[in-house]
Parts: C-alpha cells; structure tokens; sequence
C-alpha cells in the first residue's frame, strides 16, 4: 500500500496530507487565508503567495505529525501544479520538488481539478461505474469531462464567463452578504421561495455542453438596483438602493439558486447522454451545496460527492490521485514547472 505525502497551494488555502492506498487519509491539514482576502472580496495573489510562504512548512510538518510517519515511510511526494496562481502553485511546487530531492522519493505533480474529480474516492472509495460525466464546480472552475478511468479524462465542455461559485460570489456583494458567498447564499436560499423570481437559465444552445453565469448575476444586479437608464452616471452612487432584507432576500437567493443549479443539472443530463454515462461525479468547493445535492438526490443516475470535508482545496485529493498515477508509472521529474491552465483542454 503505497503511502504519499500530497501538498496543495493552487490559490488561497496551504494544505498537506498523508493518504494510505488512494483513499485511507491519515492526516488533512489546511491553513486557510479567507481572513487575509475578506475585505477585498476576493483573492489578492501577492497576499496569497506570501501566505503560502509562512504556512508550507508548518502544515507539511503538522500533516506528518498527525499521521505519525517520517519521510522513510513516505512512497511518493505529490503536489498540485496546475492550474493556479502561478505565485501560490510556485511555493508549492518548490516545497515539493525539495522534498523529493533530499528524501530520494518520487516526484509526481497532479492537476488539481483532477484531483477534485478523484475526491469523492476519498476514505468510502464507492465503487463508481465508469464511464462517468465529472463536473467541476468551484469559485475558479466550472467544467464537465468525460471520465472514462482515472487516468483516461477528457474535457466536455466550461464556462464561457463566470465559474458557478464565482456568480455566488459576486451576487453575495449585490446583496450585501460577506465573503466567501457560496455557503451564505446557499444557507439564505433554504429560507425563501425559489419560484418567487424567473431568474434566466442560460443554455447556449440545444446541444452545448458550455456554461455561462454572466447574465444570471446581471439579472440579479439589476432586479435588486433596477435596471440602469439611458446615458445615466456610472458614479450615480446616490440611486442605488439598499441591499433588501428579509423574505425578499431569502426569496432572491433562492430565485437564484434554483436558476444556477436547473443549468447545472440540464448540463449533467446532456452530458450523460453525450457519452453513455454510468455515473456522475461532482467535486469542488459548490459540491457542498445543500440545493444542489438535494436536486441530484432523484437524479436517473449514481451520482457522488465527495466527504463534505474534500469538497474545498485539499491536499488529501492530490496525494489520493498521485496513488493511482504511481501505480500507472506516471511519475514526473524534478524539472517539474508550475503551470496556470489545466491539462484538460478544448
């Protein structure tokens, strides 16, 4: 059983863990930044670089602690190196190259919306049949692939705009709400009518299998500030009105809700179908979503989450995903470069 030292620093959380065999975790260590990028509303990639600088070491150490195992132990070191920030996926990469180097173990990068794929193998390890539609749903990420095995995944289709939690996000500051968006969003959502607004569900087309989320939080803007007059100020701060409060925000955030998740499911049906899908898989920091995992609960296939603890950035999927990879032989060098964009390209 093939032990694996897996760190993640793709964006804004620092992670490191220990998995035993692709799905035992032993350790799951994540410092997160969301109190450094708060009042900026999102990530700002300088302060998240620096972050990751003062935090790698003390979570790899704190990872090898709580799983009470040395570098002996270890089989294969795995990072994250694609996508990302490049500044965030460089202090990884360094760390993990380094780690390597002086333990003589092997080197294997992962791409970590791969490794969100892989995350619903995490501790349970269902037996998922393949091939399977994988959808990817985060504040960065929103794509659909063709998985036919863990080391055999093409891209189906993206979005064009806005990645779904991205949306979340900016309608959160529409409403006035705090960041990250998502979880407020999604928890004021149970409290309101997801009928009361015919918020736009954006296809693209009968047979896309592409996103877009740019008109549905535009549609949001402007039922909650109007809709802006002909030749009208940019600066005209004075008009806009309050955030709304109450029932009427309960009823946005569902109205809102429902329209992302209708568009995701569409998506997931016409991509089963696409490829003569067995089974959905769903990773990512939106597969915690409460609605979304209510709505797919009838769905006419399997479908798998992961553990609500793997849905964020993590460093337990990469080392679980670096497990299969190992076995395939497909170890890399310490030439290993940070790269921004996915391996799985149109």
């Amino acid at each position: 059983m093939a032990t694996i030292l897996g760190i993640e620093s793709t964006c804004d959380e620092t992670g490191a863990a220990i998995v035993v065999n692709g799905t035992i975790v032993r350790s799951n260590v994540v410092a997160s930044q969301i109190s450094l990028h708060e009042k900026y509303r999102g990530v700002v990639p300088e302060i998240a670089s620096r972050a990751h600088i003062e935090s790698i070491l003390p979570v790899i150490r704190e990872a090898m602690s709580q799983a009470g195992c040395t570098f002996d132990d270890l089989d294969a070191i795995a990072v994250a190196y694609r996508p990302g920030l490049i500044g965030s996926l460089l202090i990884g990469v360094t760390a993990a190259k380094t780690l390597a180097w002086s333990s003589g173990k092997p080197l294997i990068g992962v791409d970590h919306v791969h490794a969100h794929l892989y995350s619903v193998m995490l501790n349970e390890a269902p037996p998922i049949e393949l091939p399977a539609v994988g959808l990817v749903i985060s504040g960065g990420h929103t794509s659909l692939y063709h998985v036919n095995s863990w080391t055999d995944v093409a891209l189906l289709g993206s979005t064009i705009d806005d990645a779904v939690g991205e949306a979340y996000d900016k309608v959160a500051a529409i409403l006035g709400l705090s960041y990250p968006g998502g979880p407020i969003v999604d928890a004021l959502a149970a409290k309101g009518d997801a009928q009361a607004i015919r918020f736009p569900r954006s296809l693209l087309g009968r047979d896309s299998l592409e996103f877009s989320f740019s008109g549905l939080k535009t549609s949001v803007l402007y039922h909650v500030r109007g809709v802006p007059k002909r030749n009208e100020s940019r600066d005209a701060t004075s008009a806009i009105p309050p955030p709304p409060t109450g029932q009427e925000l309960f009823d946005i955030c569902a109205s809102f809700q429902a329209a992302c998740i209708d568009t995701i499911v569409k998506k997931l049906r016409r991509a089963a179908e696409h490829v003569d899908a067995k089974s959905i898989i769903i990773g990512g920091g939106v597969s915690a979503n409460r609605g979304l995992r209510e709505a797919l609960r009838d769905f006419e296939l399997p479908v798998y989450f992961p553990p609500m603890q793997y849905c964020t950035d993590n460093a337990a999927m990469c080392a679980g995903l670096a497990s299969v990879l190992l076995e395939a032989g497909l170890i890399s060098g310490l030439d290993l470069d940070a790269v921004t964009y996915s391996q799985f390209r149109a």
